[in-house]
């Protein structure tokens, strides 16, 4: 073979979590491994670059600002941090597999040749890569809604613009009230930009139950965040120096100038580019790639980890993705996407929503008799943390099986409920009960005690069944 012809026994197409996991894993192992990251901005993929690790600095930063300091210092300030610390673990997450002996880092874009080759860069410069097993961790993008003008709006911004640029706008209209949506207005409206929610559905996180999602937008609101749900953005038209939304409420038509438009109405998998054809690899119609329960694509030995598989959004999924294509390669070949339970996820708005299992409307539909336990965080007394750190807002609910006392899910939001959920999601993959839950021994003063009265505030439960 040419100069130009690499041989691995592992590709690893994309740095995400997944993909950094394994690679180093097997890399340990004594595979040789060769990881193909397109950007040199992307190292470490999503999450440490432009997802979780900026965005929720941000949120402290955004908590930080007190109100004589000028909103557009404190802005650029708070981005020089984030770019500070994106960069310090960019490096850190290149030096720590390329610095290996068995593990090599390409920067470029990657291409299927055949089932067993993928092709990096173009002409003189072109590297084929050969393995027998190829692992696809390209993740997703955010998706730009089909709105007349929005998609050439010199003003359109995407989650990873906002987190790049040192300017703070003064009005920013967001596409969107799902997490990423709310996300962001509660971060920007903290930071001194005045933010407009337009959501098409009745209400904003519309996943959750209604009570929830109420709770929610009332703190929004309260701050100062404007909400128009029930909202059709119509077009965007850019001037000269600001940008004009168009939408449509209750059949009439209304305008908003504004300064940056966030689109946040998801995000798709990255497959562009990939020439998963030439491999035989399939997607599914959302344009995901295909995987069984063992994360392996059309071709047995291709698996897709994270984003790029359709399956949930999140960095700690990809990692358990790892996990399982790892006992794949070097186990038993028994963990599978079904062995996962209790999820949790979180929003990080202030106070944080983190939610968990099934809503009270799902635990219904799927036929269970119910017993449903919630308590507003400022009448929580067992929990007085929540008053020692001046943040009272919000309410913790608990949806409970009422012939077994399983945990059916929860919505906690509330100051540390990032943290509670990963308790309630211990219990609930254990089998411990509400009342096991509600009856165990917490420090004091911490946020777990308050599952002590959470629990025991009984709201409603379901009559016997008939028979």
């Amino acid at each position: 073979m040419d100069n130009n012809t690499l041989h691995a026994d592992v590709v690893v197409i994309g740095f995400g979590k997944g993909g950094k996991i394994a690679a180093a894993t097997l890399g340990q192992l004594g595979r040789q491994v060769v990881l193909i990251e397109k950007s040199d901005q992307m190292y470490g993929g999503t999450c440490p670059n432009v997802g979780c690790v900026p965005t929720k600095q941000l949120v402290h930063h955004s908590g930080n600002r007190r109100s004589d300091d000028s909103p557009q210092e404190w802005f650029e300030h708070a981005i020089g941090q984030v770019q500070s610390l994106t960069s310090l673990f960019r490096a850190g997450n290149y030096d720590a597999l390329n610095g290996a002996d068995t593990i090599t880092v390409i920067t470029g874009a990657a291409a299927f040749v055949d089932p067993h080759t993928v092709a990096v860069g173009t002409g003189a410069d072109r590297i084929r890569v050969t393995a027998e097993t190829i692992l696809i961790n390209t993740g997703s993008a955010p998706v730009i809604a089909d709105i007349p003008g929005l998609a050439d709006s010199s003003r359109l911004v995407t989650n990873v613009d906002l987190i790049r640029n040192t300017t703070l706008p003064g009005r920013l209209a967001v596409i969107g009230g799902g997490y990423l949506g709310i996300e962001f207005a509660s971060i920007y409206h903290r930071f001194g930009s005045r933010v407009t929610v337009f959501e098409s559905s009745a209400r904003i996180l519309v996943r959750e139950d209604d009570d929830v999602a109420a709770a929610a937008e009332q703190i929004l609101t309260d701050e100062g965040v404007d909400i128009v749900p029930g909202s059709t953005v119509l077009e965007v038209r850019d001037g000269a120096t600001e940008t004009t939304v168009v939408y449509e409420k209750n059949g009439r038509q209304h305008t908003l100038v504004v300064d940056a438009v966030l689109a946040a109405t998801g995000r798709a998998p990255v497959t562009d580019g990939l020439d998963l054809e030439k491999a035989g690899i399939r997607t599914t119609p959302r344009g995901a790639i295909k995987v069984d329960e063992y994360l392996r694509t059309s071709q047995p030995h291709v698996f897709a980890l994270g984003d790029v598989n359709g399956g949930p959004q999140f960095t700690y999924i990809s990692l358990d993705d790892s996990r399982i294509m790892l006992d794949q390669l070097t186990g038993e070949g028994k963990r599978t996407t079904t062995d996962r339970v209790a999820v949790p996820a979180t929003l990080f708005m202030t106070p944080p929503l983190a939610t968990i299992g099934m809503t009270e409307k799902q635990a219904r539909a799927a036929g269970h008799r119910i017993t449903v336990a919630r308590q507003n965080v400022a009448d929580i007394v067992a929990m007085p943390r929540a008053y020692i750190v001046e943040e009272t807002r919000g309410l913790m609910k608990f949806v409970i099986d009422a012939d077994t006392d399983q945990i059916l899910g929860a919505a906690l939001l509330s100051v540390d409920a990032q943290e509670l959920v990963n308790t309630v999601a211990l219990a609930m993959r254990h089998g411990i009960t509400a009342s096991e839950l509600r009856d165990s021994i917490y420090t004091h003063p911490s946020s777990t005690e308050a599952f002590n009265d959470v629990i025991g505030a009984v709201i409603h439960t379901d009559d016997p069944l008939d028979g």
